[in-house]
């Protein structure tokens, strides 16, 4: 349950590169650990300030995680309490109490001070003591901290604070004691609440936020047109006309144009992919002419199709098999001539010693074209592969015979007959999401807080909900 936890918390952090035990390196010597590394004990002579001793989480806090949460127990104030629970830099000395040092921030329990990069407290909340939960939340969106006792926030403590901070907790005289709770069991504090909060403000932000039109069309229009623009690239045409007619948009391809391009992509995801190449040369004479990778890329698709429809017919019923065919083991008092790159077809369920002679024609056709792309080298090579095997759908590249595999095809085949109209490659939808994708990763690189609660797909769907 508790990994369960920390990927609702975090979902584009791996849990790797989490904080979730105190390091037992990176620590100073009056330090010792126990239950797994959460729990903090005090050994040293807690004589003077000199004596402090604090101790770092395994690893920094992700600026992905966009918020970040973790509590502390005080399972006993010692003597005197003089703790310090908070966040400090990688170069920070562990000879202190958090806070005391540049680039460490702490909440102290003895005077309920905080204190940022400096020996010079300022009132923040109450002490605490033996019994209390003191939880730090970092707010990576807007760069703040706050602290909670027993469950209650008690403010912003510090502003401005920089990436890449660690949990630390500090203690400095004898029978300090404290357990840390890094997600694995349920905060005191409502931490998904706020999360929920934050991410419900930012969602607001990004919808107050208007992007102008080149056309000079307002967002509602704009957003017709791409839903519009979808629904047409694809083949929609039922659903584009009536979309058309509701929202007087006009159409900037014919109906005709759509409905052949919709027959092409239903025969290559039923996998004719012959019949789908023979519809194409007829409707598109010099489509494929001028885009070899292309046809190359549906001819090794029809050759894996082959493969397909063959491993779907009785073991039993196979007179030969391909891989003795390969080897030689069956002689053959003739060689059988084709004209033309044959597929087989959906009544073809009897695999004969003709049929796998047709595959393997086929296949020497294949090799024997020559093609620069490596992609397509690679492609081909995986195809023939799968001859190797008795069962190839249950072979490690089995999946290549999968129906999912044919819809990159077909989207590839849709783009290059809009393309070669005149009309965009992809849908102005799509490009919109891909880019906003594209956007959010690079927020997460650069370590933007906000980029945790702009996932587009959380988004929309939050955004489709009835409110």
């Amino acid at each position: 349950m508790s990994d369960d936890r920390i990927a609702k918390l975090y979902p584009h952090v791996p849990e790797s590169l989490l904080p979730r035990s105190w390091s037992s390196k990176d620590r100073w010597q009056f330090i010792k650990l126990s239950r797994c590394n959460l729990r903090v004990h005090y050994n040293g002579q807690g004589k003077t300030h000199k004596d402090a001793a604090s101790v770092r989480a395994t690893h920094p806090i992700p600026a992905a995680c966009g918020i970040y949460y973790f509590e502390v127990k005080i399972i006993s104030k010692g003597r005197d309490g003089f703790m310090g629970i908070g966040l400090a830099d990688k170069s920070v000395n562990m000879n202190r109490l958090p806070g005391w040092e540049k680039d460490s921030y702490g909440y102290h329990g003895d005077d309920g001070n905080s204190f940022s990069s400096s020996g010079n407290g300022k009132k923040y909340g109450p002490t605490f003591t033996t019994g209390d939960i003191i939880g730090c939340c970092v707010n990576m969106i807007n760069r703040t901290v706050f602290y909670t006792k027993n469950g209650i926030n008690l403010g912003v403590a510090f502003t401005d604070v920089p990436l890449g901070l660690y949990p630390t907790v500090g203690l400095q005289t004898p029978g300090e004691v404290a357990d840390a709770n890094f997600g694995d069991r349920p905060f005191v504090f409502d931490i998904e609440g706020y999360m929920v909060e934050c991410r419900t403000k930012l969602r607001r932000e990004i919808q107050c936020h208007s992007s102008p039109s080149p056309h000079g069309d307002d967002m509602d229009t704009v957003l017709k047109k791409m839903v519009f623009g979808y629904m047409v690239h694809h083949g929609y045409c039922g659903a584009a006309e009536n979309f058309a007619k509701a929202t007087n948009l006009y159409f900037f391809e014919d109906i005709p144009s759509i409905q052949n391009r919709q027959k092409v992509q239903k025969l290559i995801m039923k996998g004719m992919i012959g019949d789908a190449i023979t519809l194409v040369q007829e409707l598109y004479p010099s489509l494929l002419g001028n885009k070899p990778e292309l046809l190359f890329k549906l001819q090794i698709r029809n050759f894996i199709e082959m493969i397909n429809n063959l491993n779907s017919s009785e073991p039993q019923s196979h007179p030969y098999s391909i891989a003795s065919l390969i080897n030689g083991n069956e002689d053959s008092d003739e060689k059988m001539e084709v004209d033309h790159k044959p597929e087989i077809t959906e009544g073809d369920r009897q695999p004969s010693r003709q049929a796998l002679e047709q595959l393997l024609l086929f296949g020497r056709e294949l090799a024997a074209e020559n093609t620069q792309d490596e992609d397509l080298k690679r492609q081909l090579q995986e195809a023939f592969s799968l001859l190797a095997y008795r069962d190839p759908k249950q072979s490690p590249i089995g999946y290549l015979l999968q129906p999912s595999q044919r819809e990159q095809l077909c989207a590839d085949l849709n783009s290059a007959i809009l393309e070669s109209h005149g009309l965009p490659r992809q849908p102005p939808l799509e490009m919109a999401i891909s880019q906003a994708k594209n956007t959010v990763g690079r927020m997460l690189e650069e370590g933007l807080g906000a980029a945790a609660y702009c996932g587009l797909d959380e988004f929309l769907n939050c955004s489709l909900k009835p409110h």
